[in-house]
């Protein structure tokens, strides 16, 4: 018997809120209300998306007793106390990156969860990108050997307008911080899900391009992590006019690298070589309706299909938490890997401040829930 469409409610209707209607409707899910303190910015989401009711906020959205789960999608500093009423309101919960913006408001979230039984996820959807999920296939098969350094840059570029349009963006209360916590949480997280978790951190931050915010717009972390490993990360909105994300994993038997979300080589000492087409090959190819792939059959499909746009990895994540909600697997992503990039990005802050190298905090990150 095929599963009945689940009924969202979707609270937060800003920047991300129409990337999640667009993956539930495309899931053939329903979008059954949503809520914003700006009510013509809520009515225009429902209106794009058909969706039933529009309310003020998210206590007037989870009095309906109609809705089986609730996409958190408002400031980062809020999404604790939204996603911890939603559960306890019986909703299971999908909380846009980062989960919070401490670790300790991240526990408040997984400690509900265990004792609502709902399902929890938080947004890391480049996870679900073929590419991470090929070198993660190669790295847990032992193909790349013990890794030895993992680095990753995201070196992107953002203008005043978009920190001035938006009160919360750029202040400590909400956004929690700036180039790290907002645009480099995804990578730091992928970097840190590749190479087997951080464990200390050392950082420097600065805020040098834009004004009228209170946290940085460059950030700088050597990482040793937990296998042995050491690294670095670089996380800049200063960066004009803006460069693919990289993630580059050495290991004693072999390298990955993947840049813009897509596989572009994996090099083995086995003799195996694994290389994408160029960007221009690649362009070339999907216009004229190929698929891009690369040279082995055991690693393509890991550049982004024809027509893919933005938002299909939040579909395919969103389908996770579905499967989950209807029994037929567990998230990828649960409250415990939604905290890890957390921990990681306070750790650097605190060791920006004090210019102390900083042990990162997974003390409540393992152990039960709800007890």
């Amino acid at each position: 018997m095929t599963a009945r469409p689940l009924r969202f409610g979707i609270i937060g209707c800003g920047a991300i809120g129409p990337t999640h209607a667009g993956a539930i409707r495309q899931l053939g899910h329903v979008v059954a209300a949503v809520a914003d303190p700006i009510e013509q910015r809520a009515a225009k989401v429902a209106e794009r998306f058909e969706v039933e009711c529009v309310c003020r906020d998210h206590v007037e959205l989870l009095k309906r007793a109609d809705l089986d789960a609730v996409c958190v999608c408002t400031p980062s500093g809020m999404h604790a106390d939204h996603a911890v009423t939603a559960l306890r309101a019986g909703r299971h919960v999908v909380i846009e990156k980062p989960m919070d913006i401490t670790p300790a408001a991240c526990d408040r979230i997984i400690d509900q969860a265990a004792r609502s039984g709902k399902v929890l996820t938080v947004i890391s959807q480049h996870r679900f990108d073929a590419a991470t999920q090929v070198a993660r296939g190669l790295i847990q098969a032992g193909q790349i050997g013990r890794i030895i350094l993992a680095n990753a840059d995201i070196r992107w570029f953002r203008t005043q307008h978009y920190y001035d349009e938006g009160e919360w963006r750029g202040t400590w209360r909400l956004d929690g911080g700036g180039a790290l916590m907002n645009q480099g949480i995804h990578t730091l997280d992928l970097l840190q899900w590749l190479a087997g978790g951080v464990k200390k951190v050392w950082a420097r931050t600065a805020t040098a391009a834009h004004e009228r915010i209170e946290v940085e717009d460059i950030a700088v972390l050597s990482l040793e992590f937990g296998g042995g490993a050491i690294g670095s990360l670089v996380a800049t909105t200063a960066a004009y006019d803006g460069f693919p994300n990289r993630i580059e994993i050495f290991g004693t038997e072999g390298s990955i690298l993947i840049e813009g979300d897509n596989l572009r080589r994996v090099v083995l000492k086995s003799g195996q070589t694994f290389e994408t087409q160029s960007a221009a090959e690649h362009a070339l190819r999907v216009a004229r309706g190929g698929t891009a792939s690369v040279r082995d059959d055991a690693v393509e499909r890991t550049t982004a299909p024809p027509g893919a746009v933005w938002g299909d990895a939040h579909r395919a994540q969103i389908e996770d938490f579905v499967l989950a909600i209807q029994g037929e697997r567990t998230v990828l992503i649960d409250g415990s890997e939604g905290r890890a990039p957390v921990a990681v990005a306070c750790a650097a802050y605190e060791s920006a401040r004090t210019g102390r190298e900083i042990i990162v905090d997974q003390s409540d990150a393992a152990r039960p829930r709800g007890q």
